[in-house]
């Protein structure tokens, strides 16, 4: 008998936000990590990071979901619902 029961998916609704990295010896700077947040519904992942974007230290915030399949070794999906940037001061 196989078993037909499909595996289930769990989905992460990420907030992940990025400040400025000083230049190193090239000259060049960058964005980092600066957190990565996990929320229960998308709208709560996208609404804080349109909060942290307003932030003044924040340069910028994505909200993106991935799905992951506890059958396989890697994620199985991901979605970017919004890529947010600080204007403030630039």
């Amino acid at each position: 008998m196989i078993n037909a029961e499909r595996s289930p998916e769990k989905t992460h609704y990420i907030c992940q936000t990025y400040v400025e990295k000083e230049a190193g010896r090239d000259g060049q700077g960058g964005l980092k990590i600066a957190k990565q947040l996990e929320y229960s519904t998308a709208s709560e992942a996208q609404n804080r990071a349109e909060r942290e974007a307003l932030s003044e230290d924040c340069a910028g915030a994505n909200a993106y979901m991935v799905s992951e399949d506890p059958n396989r070794t890697n994620w199985t999906k991901r979605a970017y619902l919004g890529v947010l940037k600080n204007n403030n001061g630039t």
